[in-house]
């Protein structure tokens, strides 16, 4: 179950650019690929370089360090990495843009989120 947060339309980034936003706290790559948003976690599994900095390839998102790579859909890594990125869903609706990020169930319990 995710809590649908509204993106302002100042950060959406450009085609073909990478733009690191913070929802609850979360540091996330907002990505525009041809025209195409993702949202994926911001930190780098190997070497924890800030993905931001990296540019997208072929449907992939480039580590800046290292040079490691992952599916901009999925998080998978590519083959012989052995990590992955968190990806979160957006969706448009009447123009604006949204993205989804996990319940903290915890937190739900708690009466805190």
């Amino acid at each position: 179950m995710e809590k649908w947060h509204k993106i302002d339309s100042s950060l959406l980034p450009k085609n073909n650019t990478i733009k690191k936003i913070k929802i609850e706290g979360k540091n996330i790559c907002l990505i525009n690929d041809g025209n195409n948003y993702y949202a994926t976690g911001s930190t780098c599994p190997h070497a924890g370089a800030d993905l931001s900095n990296g540019w997208c390839e072929e449907g992939r998102l480039v580590c800046p360090y290292h040079r490691h790579a992952f599916n901009l859909k999925s998080g998978r890594g590519d083959a012989g990495q052995g990590n992955y990125i968190n990806t979160y869903p957006i969706k448009g609706q009447n123009g604006e843009y949204f993205i989804g990020l996990p319940v903290n169930w915890v937190k739900k319990l708690l009466g805190l989120g």
